[in-house]
């Protein structure tokens, strides 16, 4: 039973999955495995209370009777408010037997990013009838080395001021039209005391461990 939510809404996004393109090694595809739609089944049924009630009587009598009713169900995690702040987090370690290893796999990420197919269709802060929740990438940290000792190097974007991004911080609201380009300005690698300008390709190219965006207005 779903409470709170139109069962007809309650697994749509605000943008067509299906056009998604999913190549793997790709923050769309982790993005896409971290929201995709799961079967609770066999050993991880969930209780119904409902169903319960409906077999074994009133609430009161359950504990008594040890009685309950678990069914099979949907379960799916969707964003319900879209951040003026967008940080990712990539898991770049991974079991192996009782050691721990370093994943140093390269994951794609694109300059200008489309949260809409990760958003729930209700999602509280964009506008009725947008399709469209971009956000531009202002900077990446990176590491190198390995689980037990490495270094941790930035790139950041140096950018005008953006007022309309302060309203939505702080008002929760935009007050601008959306925009379709990243937000222009100087990337940069900084790695303790060295600063060096890069070319965005050089930025795109990294191994990143945190990917930071803003909500483009």
């Amino acid at each position: 039973e779903v409470v709170t939510e139109d069962p007809e809404t309650a697994f749509c996004t605000l943008a067509k999955r299906e056009d998604l393109n999913l190549e793997e090694s790709s923050i769309h595809h982790c993005l896409y495995q971290f929201t995709r739609n799961e079967k609770l089944s066999e050993t991880n049924k969930l209780l119904c209370d409902v169903c319960t009630q409906r077999h074994c009587g009133p609430k009161k009598n359950l504990k008594s009777e040890k009685k309950y009713i678990y069914t099979n169900a949907k379960k799916q995690m969707l964003i319900s408010f879209a951040p003026p702040i967008l940080t990712l987090h990539l898991k770049r370690f991974q079991q192996a037997g009782f050691n721990l290893r370093k994943v140093n796999r390269h994951i794609k990420f694109p300059e200008v990013l489309d949260l809409a197919p990760f958003c729930s269709v209700k999602c509280k802060n964009v506008a009725e009838g947008n399709t469209k929740v971009l956000y531009s990438l202002y900077g990446v940290v990176e590491h190198s080395g390995t689980m037990r000792s490495g270094h941790y190097t930035a790139y950041a974007k140096m950018r005008n001021i953006n007022n309309h991004l302060s309203e939505l911080v702080l008002r929760g609201e935009s007050t601008q039209g959306e925009r379709t380009e990243p937000v222009k300005g100087q990337w940069f690698h900084i790695s303790d005391t060295h600063v060096q300008a890069v070319p965005a390709a050089k930025v795109l190219s990294a191994q990143a461990y945190l990917l930071f965006y803003e909500r483009l207005l």
